[in-house]
């Protein structure tokens, strides 16, 4: 029938655009405001979207957790596999969260699937996250180092090979937009 394989090819490459994108690093970094902005951004190019950011996560869903590192990872997957249910259903997502460990990353790029997977490493210094310290974790970690705070008393490992490298501190919120879908073209 030519007006089904007409709707077939022209809602496939509708699905391919459904991605995860991916977004790690220091506290700080500037993960969330990115997250939001790309979010608007796509919004605006009338692509459903939806916004996995770490600390609501942890208000509801994984409120049980703590930050262990198998805990974080644990918080990941929870978070991937949210994800993963948003692609299915033809929405995109944009996950705001430190994820500090490579196993973590690779597990999360598993469940998604590899093809879906954007990962973004916002590689802003330790010295200006610990300036702009938005939540007030650098401050409380100084007092309490059993806060377990990443890159403070706790480790990030970066990405080796992420898609997508922004530093925030030289890199203006237009041009990292710009970036980020770029991947939507490919």
């Amino acid at each position: 029938m030519p007006g089904s394989n007409q709707t077939e090819s022209s809602a496939e490459p509708a699905a391919n655009n459904v991605k995860t994108w991916w977004l790690s690093g220091l506290p700080g970094a500037g993960k969330t405001t990115l997250a939001q902005n790309l979010a608007r951004h796509l919004r605006e190019q009338s692509i459903a979207v939806c916004v996995l950011d770490g600390d609501e996560i942890r208000q509801g869903l994984s409120k049980d957790l703590g930050f262990s590192l198998t805990d974080r990872e644990e918080q990941g997957r929870r978070t991937a596999e949210m994800a993963r249910l948003l692609n299915l259903n033809g929405i995109s997502a944009i996950v705001a969260l430190v994820s500090p460990s490579m196993r973590g990353r690779a597990l999360a790029r598993g469940v998604i699937g590899h093809d879906k997977f954007v990962e973004a490493y916002i590689s802003t210094p330790l010295h200006i996250c610990q300036q702009r310290d938005p939540k007030g974790w650098y401050a409380k970690a100084k007092q309490n180092p059993a806060l377990q705070l990443t890159g403070v008393s706790a480790p990030y490992e970066a990405p080796i090979s992420a898609e997508c490298v922004i530093d925030t501190s030289q890199t203006d919120l237009a041009d990292a937009i710009v970036q980020l879908t770029s991947f939507l073209r490919k």
